[in-house]
């Protein structure tokens, strides 16, 4: 298991909460933490500890990406143990953006357990920012911002189009039946291949079916969990990444036996999962809008708040930018690693403050902007069609192209501190977070 983790600078403490109060608050605030950490759970030991030294006591974790051993010290020096466990996923980040502010004063000492224990309270069981039919229109732009990317034609956005929504619509039936929620990845890919074999993919010069079905997916593609398990792992926390590693390739596995489902049930034949581009028609501005599509469909699918848009988009930009051009001066993969350094040096700065939008929300869209996962599942169906090196050299891609986002990832929060230094503030080797 990864070494618990210790308190990280100062705070300053409110009157010292009763252990049982004490112990109640960090579980039910762990617990949240672990439903969150979908993009990672590094900085999970750094909220519950500085937050139980902010109510007069103490903490330490041992952390897996799905539970957690929680001691818990009270001032008078009793101790309590727990475990907590709590299924790591995404798709609620207004949550996050609700915990930060909580978090900075209760490490602050400007809230006590009683008044922490109810604000988190409201953030557990507040509703969905957005209805359900804005969750759908959002994985449809979420798709079809993407969408461009993959083939750079008209043709490629009304395909799009249609399958986003089969794909929308099975998301949001998801959420009200758990039951499919389990197996949502493959019923959508085997849905989206048999749609797009049946409908869309008849002309080789609109593209290949795999390049056609991607955008659809895209928002299944566990790319954002791949690139946290590494980091993690050059983190240190080599349990907690390996075991998200070994996750993201299962629901990257599932994408790929539903493709697979979706052409023997249509009977075609493997070799139509060929992987080749249709000549581009777009113009160029709209390439530029897409950009914009997409990170409004981040928002909406993602449960973002409004006011975040705007940084998001900043840092969508910034990232394509640096990506394109590095790219075109030192190649692919080291052009990624400066994108990424970029991006999480950016994203740190812009975080600082409780409240300021969450570092996690920040970095999310540019995870996707660097198509991490799309990699992998055209590696696998190039694979299946029997095209072997263009298979390979696609899987290849993958593994530098994560370890190159991952590393880039750790050296931009790096180089730059997570809080601004301030008058007054602690002696060198110690450490604030904002």
């Amino acid at each position: 298991m990864p070494p618990a983790h210790e308190p990280q600078g100062p705070a300053v403490a409110a009157a010292p909460a009763p252990i049982d109060d004490l112990t109640a608050f960090l579980v039910r605030l762990t617990g949240l933490l672990l439903r969150s950490s979908g993009e990672g759970a590094h900085l999970i030991g750094v909220a519950v500890t500085d937050s139980a030294r902010g109510l007069g006591g103490d903490a330490a974790l041992l952390l897996v990406p799905e539970a957690a051993t929680l001691t818990v010290v009270a001032a008078d020096g009793r101790t309590r143990t727990a475990t907590v466990h709590g299924f790591p996923e995404v798709f609620r980040l207004d949550r996050t953006a609700a915990l930060k502010p909580l978090l900075a004063d209760v490490r602050e000492g400007r809230a006590d357990v009683t008044e922490a224990g109810r604000r988190l309270a409201r953030i557990e069981t507040a509703s969905a920012p957005y209805p359900w039919w804005l969750k759908f229109l959002g994985i449809v732009l979420f798709s079809l911002g993407f969408a461009p990317l993959m083939q750079p034609t008209w043709y490629e956005l009304g395909t799009t189009a249609v399958l986003a929504s089969i794909a929308a619509a099975l998301a949001v039936a998801a959420d009200r039946v758990p039951r499919l929620a389990r197996v949502l990845p493959l019923v959508v890919s085997t849905t989206v291949s048999v749609v797009t074999i049946e409908l869309f993919a008849g002309d080789p010069a609109r593209g290949g079916p795999v390049l056609l079905m991607l955008p659809a997916l895209f928002f299944f593609v566990p790319g954002d969990y791949l690139s946290a398990a590494t980091a993690e792992l050059a983190a240190g926390l080599v349990t907690t990444g390996a075991i998200r590693l070994v996750y993201a390739v299962f629901l990257l596995v599932q994408l790929y036996v539903g493709v697979l489902l979706g052409v023997y049930v249509t009977g075609t034949s493997t070799r139509a999962l060929f992987d080749i581009a249709a000549a581009s028609d777009l113009p160029r501005w709209a390439l530029f809008l897409a950009w914009i599509v997409f990170t409004a469909g981040t928002v909406l699918a993602f449960a973002v708040p409004r006011r975040f848009f705007r940084p998001l988009l900043l840092l969508v930009y910034v990232t394509v930018g640096v990506q394109s051009l590095a790219t075109k001066l030192v190649g692919e993969v080291a052009g990624t690693f400066l994108a990424a350094v970029v991006l999480a040096a950016a994203a740190t700065v812009l975080s600082r403050g409780p409240r300021r939008p969450p570092r996690l929300i920040l970095v999310l869209p540019g995870f996707f902007t660097l198509t991490v996962g799309s990699l992998g599942m055209r590696g696998l169906t190039t694979l299946a069609g029997g095209y072997v090196v263009e298979g390979f050299t696609d899987l290849l891609k993958l593994v530098m192209i994560v370890t190159a986002i991952a590393v880039g990832m750790v050296v931009g929060a790096t180089l730059v501190p997570e809080s601004a230094p301030r008058r007054g503030a602690a002696a060198p080797g110690t450490r604030t977070t904002a």
